[in-house]
């Protein structure tokens, strides 16, 4: 796992464990429901930065009996995870305050320190959005931003770019609804701001949870990487035609391959096995994410096993 997905993940955990303590900290003295919902948002995000840490820790696992091809999908199953609290704690704890506050609207308190606070935040927060932005711009190579998120296989990056994107939403949510509570004295203003954070988690949380449910559930490699290894086995004389070419990630840098190959009629039966090793190593030169290829012969089925050491 690449070392620059876990600093962006460790630059948002500082951020928001900081913001989240200075939120809460001026929720009480203010009492401000749209602050509040912003301190949630912060803690929910610090509890998700170290829930990913630990899928990334788990995906280095090495395989064992019990998960012969290792724990990659560690790191799918806690971005799914990630998605679900953002959902559940963030979203509905900010839509129930909001709702709470306009019904039973409080004296508002002195905003001076909200002012304060939303920006700091605005510093700390832009400043992790902006490592997540640049380091996501960087990964994603020649794709769009929204086909990288889509053809991505990495979802950390793109997790810790959605919070923070929700976060900088969400303090601009809180900035308008100190503010129009302060000019006129209606704290109706900061209970919308609140319910205005949680639709913004909400929408992100349900996006979040759509784009890791595909690698969850196993997605291929992508168009390229399928088209490559077609490429690659049927440049050899050898193979007469290159039939399916099924893959699977097993997480963000493992990849399994299924092929099924036709042999010319003139390639000796003893011969068969030394060209599909020619074939995997190809492969496994040409594309270092492909940890584990199968072949499939027209005439019985043939394992191409792997010296390397497996890791998710």
């Amino acid at each position: 796992m690449s070392t620059t997905t876990k600093k962006v993940i460790w630059a948002a955990l500082a951020g928001n464990s900081l913001i989240a303590i200075t939120k809460f900290t001026a929720a009480l003295i203010t009492g401000s429901s749209a602050m509040l919902s912003e301190s949630i948002h912060s803690l929910v995000d610090t509890g998700n930065q170290v829930l990913l840490l630990y899928g990334l820790k788990r995906s280095q696992t090495p395989p064992d009996e019990d998960f012969p091809f290792g724990h990659g999908k560690e790191v799918y199953f806690w971005s799914f995870v990630v998605a679900i609290i953002i959902f559940g704690v963030g979203a509905g704890i900010s839509l129930y305050e909001g709702i709470i506050h306009i019904q039973h609207p409080s004296e508002p308190g002195p905003p001076n320190m909200n002012y304060i606070v939303l920006a700091l935040a605005c510093v700390f927060e832009g400043a992790a959005w902006m490592f997540a932005l640049r380091e996501f711009s960087r990964s994603k190579g020649k794709w769009g931003y929204l086909e990288a998120v889509k053809r991505g296989k990495n979802p950390s990056l793109f997790v810790v770019l959605f919070e923070d994107s929700a976060a900088m939403l969400g303090l601009a949510a809180a900035f308008f609804g100190v503010y129009l509570t302060d000019v006129t004295g209606n704290t109706v203003y900061d209970g919308l701001a609140s319910i205005v954070i949680g639709l913004i988690l909400g929408g992100t949380a349900i996006w979040l949870a759509y784009e890791t449910k595909g690698l969850l559930i196993g997605e291929s490699a992508n168009r390229e990487i399928v088209h490559g290894i077609r490429i690659i086995a049927s440049s050899f004389p050898q193979i007469e035609k290159v039939n399916e070419v099924l893959t699977l990630h097993m997480g963000p840098d493992y990849i399994l391959a299924n092929i099924s190959l036709d042999f010319t009629d003139t390639v000796p039966a003893g011969e068969v096995e030394d060209i599909l090793e020619q074939i995997r190593t190809a492969i496994k030169d040409e594309y270092t994410q492909v940890k584990r290829v199968f072949a499939e012969p027209r005439k019985g089925v043939i394992q191409i096993s792997s010296d390397e050491p497996v890791s998710g």
